[in-house]
């Protein structure tokens, strides 16, 4: 078992191979053709450019169960994006947030993967979150960080990562960060754009003011991700529905010890794989 704190790059056990063979049609067969298939969309598509070695094909493959047709779209909407938000997106590396990953506990993992083997991510958008001190895009830009780091990961790339939004003590000043520019980039973002299986996005311990982001964020809300998206406000048996107290901190009504660590402690794991960061970041429309 991996340490905490690290990018996990242990190929698929024995119970994640059949797993992916029922869920993303994974055999060694459909996934040989798929990625012919992938790299010859790529080599007779002149708008794009992405590396196409076997393990980088496959991260774009998975999302899109083997479909090579969908994973070709899947890299054009990504390429599409990136050209949309260049301005934050070119180029980016983590040290260029390191003080917004490090010193503020905006973004975390949990260090223990939820009971289906996702990977879960809490993003505190409520009283602790200083918008004047990380802002709305800082907020989005480490976030697009750690799902590039997530992508390197056979089991999340498999099982797929959860989202929990943790919008205790939200006041005004976060409220008005929500603007419908960011709610649109950060939707855009999840559900065009992002290589991986996005299963589940908890809203937790959200109070009424809650419901002003809400309006803001819900025409942009396509059915797909309506159907992912849960409201528990400070029910955590609603929660635990979907995820098993038994692999949950305190925090959240769990029963594994409270949230002892931050965002500082994954910063060296993401900076860690700074080679994957510019390989991606080497990936999107070509330039004419």
């Amino acid at each position: 078992m991996a340490p905490p704190f690290t990018v996990e790059l242990e190929p698929l056990s024995e119970e994640n191979k059949a797993f992916a063979a029922k869920e993303l049609r994974e055999t060694p067969e459909v996934v040989k053709e798929s990625i012919a298939e992938l790299r010859e969309l790529l080599k007779n598509d002149p708008t794009i450019y992405f590396a196409d070695d076997d393990e980088f094909l496959i991260m774009f493959l998975r999302p899109c169960k083997f479909y090579a047709k969908s994973a070709h779209a899947l890299m054009k909407r990504i390429a599409d994006f990136k050209e949309k938000y260049k301005n934050q997106l070119t180029d980016l590396m983590p040290s260029d947030e390191k003080e917004a990953f490090t010193n503020y506990t905006v973004c975390n993992i949990l260090k223990d993967r939820d009971h289906k083997g996702r990977r879960v991510m809490v993003v505190n958008v409520g009283g602790s979150w200083d918008p004047s001190k990380v802002t709305a895009d800082q907020l989005f830009r480490i976030f697009y960080l750690i799902h590039e780091a997530a992508m390197l990961e056979p089991e999340s790339q498999v099982r797929g990562v959860v989202v929990m939004m943790d919008f205790n003590g939200l006041g005004h000043r976060q409220a008005l960060a929500f603007n419908p520019a960011f709610s649109m980039k950060l939707l855009g973002f999840i559900q065009d754009a992002m290589p991986l299986r996005l299963k589940e996005v908890h809203i937790v311990k959200q109070p009424y003011i809650f419901n002003i982001i809400w309006n803001i964020f819900k025409p942009f809300v396509k059915e797909k991700l309506k159907g992912r998206l849960f409201f528990h406000g400070s029910k955590m048996p609603s929660l635990h529905k979907y995820l098993a107290p038994s692999h949950l901190p305190k925090d959240y009504g769990g029963e594994l010890p409270e949230i002892d660590y931050t965002g500082a402690n994954w910063f060296p794991a993401i900076e860690h794989h700074i080679d994957h960061i510019i390989k991606m970041n080497s990936c999107g429309l070509v330039r004419k």
